[in-house]
């Protein structure tokens, strides 16, 4: 009798787990159609012909995907007099879905899944072989999606919340003295960007592997008119070596970065390296244990790991790197930061970022003398 509870149990786990992954794909279209934004913009109920019409969709298209919507309680469901299907996104829905909600923003997330399924599944399943890694040749549109992620976490958090909170304020008076930052792993440059228009008396320097995202960096700059910034096409793992980098930087930050190196401990080291002695280096990376068991409770841990099977750990492993993964966790980056030199490290939540922790490093003394 137990076992027979057990099956109905995990029976209806399975079906909850199916109608969860369908949605998500479905969620995933909503949002890159702006589907969501549209219905968000609406005060009430309307058609999926009315739907279709303002988002420029063909209405059979967005009426199936409705039903779907209807079917998981995203939107809810009403009918017009004459009997007519009506649907309406509630404003509490909206402030998670719709491009509007910025860190809230959860419909962005919907994309990663079915877009790395289509970049890399058959890839990873063959790595599952041979344990190799995988290139980022295989993740063509991946770093326009991360960029899309980090505007929706960074447009409204860093610059009002985060930089406020670094070193208990003190990092922000010396960015709007003006000082010179890197970001490592900058990508297309969101964060960056970002920085540098809010801090116009500070130089900022962006540096990253891909020489396609650094181009998008760089036209961004151009378009938004933002000339206190450098980009560098550059492999974090060699900086150490980079005489004209040593001691260049009095902050030098990662975003989301460090995990995905094949390197990682090199690039660490390289962070360091071009510190100068008064310099502080913020590495923002998931908030998770390195112990598994440990990781059981978190709220989204089955979608962090799969999103690290898929992408974070076979980048990280390309060349025989360690393959960190994105659910290294917490002690073991403290352990790595420690190994590559840094003194002092401080471990603090992020305000209104419950993926992430920031991890403050200072470089450790040179004793007098030396």
């Amino acid at each position: 009798m137990a076992d027979e509870s057990r099956r109905e149990h995990f029976f209806q786990r399975m079906v909850d787990i199916l109608n969860g992954g369908a949605l998500s794909l479905a969620i995933a279209i909503g949002y890159r159609t702006g589907l969501f934004d549209i219905l968000d913009s609406l005060r009430e109920p309307r058609s999926a012909g009315d739907i279709a019409g303002g988002a420029g969709l063909s209405p059979r298209y967005v009426s199936e995907w409705l039903g779907i919507m209807a079917a998981g309680g995203i939107v809810e469901l009403s009918s017009h007099p004459q009997g007519e299907d009506l649907f309406f996104l509630p404003e509490a829905h909206g402030d998670i879905l719709a491009r509007r909600a910025a860190h809230n923003n959860l419909g962005v997330y919907a994309q990663e899944i079915p877009l790395l399924t289509l970049c890399a599944q058959d890839a990873v399943m063959e790595r599952f072989t041979t344990g190799d890694g995988i290139g980022y040749d295989h993740y063509p549109r991946f770093q326009a999606f991360m960029s899309e992620l980090a505007s929706a976490k960074h447009r409204r958090v860093l610059v009002r919340e985060f930089l406020p909170s670094v070193d208990e304020g003190r990092m922000v008076k010396r960015l709007e003295e003006g000082i010179r930052v890197c970001d490592l792993g900058c990508a297309e440059g969101v964060a960056l960007l970002l920085m540098a228009r809010a801090f116009p008396n500070s130089h900022f320097t962006g540096i990253d592997l891909s020489e396609e995202a650094i181009g998008v960096a760089r036209q961004e700059a151009r378009g938004q008119g933002i000339a206190n910034v450098e980009l560098l096409v550059l492999d974090a793992a060699t900086i150490r070596h980079r005489e004209d980098l040593k001691g260049r930087f009095h902050y030098v930050t990662a975003f989301d970065s460090i995990h995905d190196q094949s390197r990682p401990l090199e690039a660490l080291q390289g962070a360091l390296h071009m510190l100068a002695g008064d310099g502080l280096f913020s590495m923002v990376d998931i908030a998770a244990s390195s112990r598994l068991a440990e990781n059981l409770d978190h709220p989204m841990g089955a979608f962090l790991y799969t999103v690290s099977l898929m992408h974070c750990m076979p980048v990280g492993l390309q060349g025989g790197g360690p393959g960190l993964g994105m659910m290294w966790g917490r002690q073991k980056a403290v352990a790595m930061l420690r190994e590559a030199g840094f003194e002092a490290v401080t471990v603090t939540e992020i305000p209104n970022d419950p993926f992430n922790l920031h991890f403050l490093a200072r470089p450790r003394k040179t004793p007098a003398g030396c």
